[in-house]
Parts: C-alpha cells; sequence; structure tokens
C-alpha cells in the first residue's frame, strides 16, 4: 500500500500539490477528471520532475453526466467523457479510473430501477471495452445516499462491476462507507476480489487522524485481504464560519480561477475554497496518521 491523493478539492497548479505531497511522503496522485485542464503531454513530465505517480484519476460526474439518465445522447455523451478520461490515464501511465455512474448530488431517479440499471451497465461497459484495451482498470465507486441514489454499498458496486465484465474492479471511500455500510471491515473482506481503490478521509471528511475512524483496524484489513494499491486522501474540509471555529485561516482570502462548475461541485461536498497553510495541515495530518500504519 502507499499514500496517493485526489487534486480536485483545491484549485491549485499541479505542481503546487506535487511539491506538498512529495515532502509528505505521498507516492502517486489520482487527476480529476477534467482531460482540458490536465493534457498529459505536460502533465506527464512534471509528475515524473517530482517522482510521483498517476494512480488514475476520478470522474467529477456533475452537470449532465449521468449513465443512469433518461435521455440516450445524455448518456451518450457521458460516455464518451468516460472513455476520455480512459485515454487520459493511459497516456499519464495510470492504472486505474474511478467511475461514479451517475451525477453527484442527484438523489432522485429518472426511471425505473430496472431501466436505470440496463442504461448504466451498457455504458459502463462501452467504457470497460476501452479500458481493458488501454491496461486502465475501472472501479466503481459508491457513494453515501446524501449525495447519489444509484450505488450506495460495496455488495451494489459488486454486482455492478461483475455485470460489467470481469475484470471490472470497486473503489471502496472511508466516509461514504461509514454511512452506509453495516460493517466496514466486512465490507473489505467481502469486495476484496476486485477492490482496485480505496479513499481514504474520517467520518467528518477531515484528514485521518481528525476524526473517529479506526485506522489501525482499517489497513490492518486491507493488508489481511491482499490489497496493495493506494490510499487516496480525499478530505474535503467543512467550513467553519461560526466563531468557535479552531481555524481562522481556513478560507482561501486570494482564490485563483477556478470554473463555476468546479467551484458548485466542491460547495455542493459541503466546502469551499480552502487556503494553502489549511489545506496542507490536512496533509500533514494524513501523512503522521496512515504512513506509520503502512510501513509497520
Amino acid at each position: 500500500m502507499h499514500l496517493s491523493t485526489h487534486n480536485w478539492m483545491r484549485a491549485e497548479p499541479l505542481e503546487v500539490t506535487l511539491k506538498r505531497i512529495k515532502r509528505l511522503g505521498f507516492e502517486s496522485i489520482e487527476i480529476s477528471g477534467e482531460p482540458g485542464q490536465y493534457p498529459p503531454a505536460e502533465c506527464l513530465p512534471l509528475l515524473k520532475q517530482y517522482g510521483i505517480r498517476c494512480w488514475g484519476a476520478v470522474t467529477l460526474t456533475l452537470g449532465d453526466r449521468n449513465l443512469a439518465a433518461k435521455d440516450p445522447a445524455q448518456r451518450a455523451a457521458t460516455v464518451e467523457y468516460m472513455r476520455s478520461l480512459v485515454e487520459m490515464v493511459h497516456q499519464l501511465e495510470g492504472h486505474e479510473l474511478t467511475v461514479v455512474p451517475a451525477t453527484v448530488g442527484k438523489v432522485a431517479p429518472d426511471a425505473t430501477p430496472e431501466e436505470e440499471w440496463g442504461w448504466v451497465v451498457a455504458g459502463l461497459q462501452e467504457v470497460y471495452e476501452l479500458a481493458e484495451d488501454r491496461g486502465v482498470r475501472l472501479a466503481l465507486e459508491p457513494l453515501n445516499r446524501f449525495e447519489t441514489y444509484f450505488l450506495n454499498r460495496a455488495d451494489q458496486a459488486m454486482a455492478l462491476a461483475e455485470a460489467v465484465g470481469p475484470n471490472c474492479g470497486v473503489c471502496l471511500d472511508v466516509f461514504h462507507m461509514n454511512i452506509e455500510e453495516k460493517d466496514m471491515l466486512a465490507a473489505i473482506r467481502a469486495s476484496s476480489s476486485r477492490l482496485v481503490d480505496v479513499h481514504v478521509a474520517e467520518n467528518n471528511r477531515l484528514a485521518p487522524g481528525m476524526g473517529s475512524i479506526d485506522w489501525a483496524s482499517f489497513v490492518k484489513t486491507l493488508d489481511e485481504v491482499g490489497y496493495e494499491g493506494a490510499l487516496t486522501m480525499e478530505a474535503v474540509a467543512p467550513i467553519d464560519r461560526t466563531p468557535v471555529s479552531p481555524w481562522t485561516n481556513q478560507v482561501e482570502k486570494n482564490p485563483v480561477d477556478i470554473s463555476p462548475e468546479q467551484l458548485k461541485f466542491i460547495e455542493d461536498h459541503g466546502s469551499s475554497l480552502l487556503s494553502e497553510e489549511y489545506y496542507t495541515m490536512l496533509y500533514e495530518r494524513a501523512s503522521e496518521t496512515l504512513l506509520p500504519l503502512i510501513k509497520g
């Protein structure tokens, strides 16, 4: 196992992220799913310069991106978007693509369960075919019920992966598991045969070490089932706007440019534009908490 991270949680140049995580013992990165922002010809040399490999990418399933949509054209456009991410990961010499099939934040269905399941399987199979050809593994990620109605638990992700193809994997996210799973460690064991990626954040979605998750037991269980992949940091810090906030430096006062869609995506996850000082502190806590467990 090794430490990795997403980079969608704070709008900053990729090089800033790489400098931070290299110093703190991270080995890879899971690139935000916006191919236009991360051209491989520019990003791959940066990754090699800092000795950080691309673990993969994650779909930003926002706006009209939705494999469960009633509109066939919307589903087709979502398939093409996900296929473009497969190509991006391949060109970045990455390992996997984490896929959220339905729009994040959409909690009401468009059709019957049978119709939506069939649409999602068909769309994912198109993405899977290209992924297999490019040597990229798909990892289907369940989210909690407040972010999607479609895929919430590990057993659902396993069933969907099985319907898609024999090499289709799953991704488990500790924050979502803490809400939806009866027993997180049992869920790890039950999905170990297809486990490709693991996202880490606390029960309160702060960095590991800032909440109530038993990380020693969690990492030990991953080790017991033979998981050898990334623990991908995905802390999404809620903004404390009250007088009792312990973090007076939490919000970025001079943010870099960010698209309205991306800002809404971050805000919809309960966060905002975080300061570099505060954001770096989250990574320091994650490193301090998880590296000793990984290295034993």
